[in-house]
């Protein structure tokens, strides 16, 4: 099963500020830990959202909303891809994650994210289910 752990942005991510270099080196651990583990798949951070976009819809129209974002605690900061057991395990990991000492309230999220060999073999068209599996091919293939 793959998670996303998403972590949350606050006003010091918000301003563009690096971590304390102590908190580089605890994520670097962090990350080198799941990398021997053998479950990291991906992990990055992200620029404050002053560099984002939104897209909003209405009327069936997209439209482009520029950063930044007012709801810091609503926004993130960065995230990891990992592939695991269980949800337990997952969360199990998250849970490792280094967290700076003042940082209080909600600052990650452990969300499934939907692989299609979930879904029974009945319930999409073979068409599709071959569509998809040779998208990912060509995604593995890119990689390396």
């Amino acid at each position: 099963m793959k998670f996303m752990i998403v972590g949350k942005a606050n006003a010091e991510t918000e301003a563009g500020m690096l971590p304390p270099q102590e908190l580089v080196d605890d994520m670097y651990a962090y990350n080198e830990s799941l990398a021997k583990a053998g479950v990291l798949l991906a992990a990055e951070g992200l620029y404050p959202s002053s560099e984002g976009a939104q897209i909003a819809y209405s009327g069936g129209r997209a439209s482009v909303i520029d950063g930044p974002f007012t709801e810091a605690k609503e926004l993130i900061a960065g995230f990891w891809l990992i592939q695991v057991k269980s949800r337990e395990e997952a969360i199990e990991w998250a849970m490792r994650v280094p967290v700076p000492p003042g940082h209080d309230g909600i600052g990650l999220d452990v969300w499934r994210v939907f692989d299609p060999a979930d879904v029974p073999d009945d319930s999409l068209p073979q068409e599709t289910r071959e569509r998809e599996e040779a998208l990912r091919e060509r995604l593995r293939a890119d990689d390396h």
